[in-house]
């Protein structure tokens, strides 16, 4: 009898141009045609994650006036992007402005807990975390410390 397990064989995702084999899912190389040919096409755990508004990270962000909000905003793309290299599932899944506060909701704790430590580390404030006992998800509040936030230089 053989197994249905597929786990260590190539998959290939409908939307973004990621495959994974075992646990791993990559963006790369394009694959050879006899693996384009054999590999089953599959929804990407993100995309899904994403189209049904599902959440497990979400980051609450004050920021005090819109000219911040840019340079924020800027600074989660670049996070999400370097998130996305090695795990193409970690995504935001919505993002929200309501004149004070910036809602971003993400796929994983993991890139939550990212966006709220550089968020921190380049404008400034303090971080605070706190987790959900009912479903695990992760809960980032800031506060940006500086009235007009910069990011801040390196040396």
């Amino acid at each position: 009898m053989k197994s249905t397990d597929c786990s260590n064989h190539p998959r290939l995702y409908s939307r973004p141009a990621v495959s994974s084999t075992g646990k791993s899912w990559r963006r790369g190389p394009r694959l050879a045609r006899e693996v384009l040919d054999k590999a089953p096409w599959v929804t990407c755990p993100g995309c899904a994650q994403a189209a049904a508004g599902e959440y497990h990270g979400r980051v609450l962000i004050a920021v005090g006036d819109s000219a911040s909000l840019e340079a924020v905003s800027a600074r989660i793309a670049n996070v999400e992007q370097r998130a996305q290299f090695t795990q193409p599932e970690r995504r935001i899944v919505s993002t929200d402005w309501d004149g004070k506060t910036l809602e971003i909701l993400t796929t994983s704790q993991k890139l939550a807990h990212r966006i709220a430590r550089e968020v921190e580390k380049a404008f400034g404030g303090r971080a605070h975390f706190s987790w959900s006992d009912d479903d695990g998800s992760l809960l980032a509040t800031i506060e940006i410390a500086q009235p007009h936030a910069q990011a801040k230089k390196s040396t």
